[in-house]
């Protein structure tokens, strides 16, 4: 992952949905730490929204890193404002929720487009852990790279001589 090819792309953490992720808090946590990293690093960072009438809005931890797109559709490539969002060839690194619905619909969709898609285990979520277990395994049989949110942190900083080093060393710590 390239900082300067990447676009960190965070699918439907919403108020309504979170509290029945299974790990609900860890995930955020860990999306949190990467809406951060992205914004010191000025990696851009699409989000989106799944029905926020019957889901609610993005979790106010995560709502001011970027403007929601609004969709009804489950894979986030049926929003023609996402796919605006994320024209080009960068990297897109995903996390998000859920595993095995809009966040795995998305990825799969994205693969097929021939996107290079980084997928963040320990900040996406299911309600079940086996549909998140599931989702991941059949998203790396597809094409996804499977990785943690250190490893996107550390692959955008590259050396420990980055001039944001330190502050990007304090969001994994």
């Amino acid at each position: 992952m390239n900082v300067k090819r990447s676009r960190l792309v965070v699918i439907d953490f919403q108020a309504r949905l979170m509290p029945a992720i299974h790990d609900g808090p860890r995930l955020l946590a860990n999306a949190g730490r990467l809406v951060a990293a992205a914004k010191l690093l000025d990696v851009p960072i699409v989000m989106t929204e799944q029905n926020p009438a019957g889901l609610g809005a993005t979790v106010p931890d995560l709502a001011e890193a970027a403007p929601a797109i609004s969709k009804m559709s489950f894979d986030a490539c049926a929003a023609p404002a996402f796919i605006d969002a994320i024209a080009g060839d960068d990297d897109l690194i995903l996390c998000g929720c859920e595993a095995h619905v809009c966040f795995g619909q998305t990825a799969l969709s994205l693969l097929e487009h021939k996107r290079r898609v980084f997928v963040v285990q320990d900040a996406v979520g299911s309600r079940v852990p086996e549909s998140k277990e599931v989702s991941l395994r059949r998203l790396e049989r597809n094409g996804a790279e499977i990785v943690t949110t250190e490893a996107v942190v550390f692959e955008w900083l590259r050396t420990a001589e980055h001039p944001q080093f330190r502050a990007a060393l304090a969001l994994v710590k």
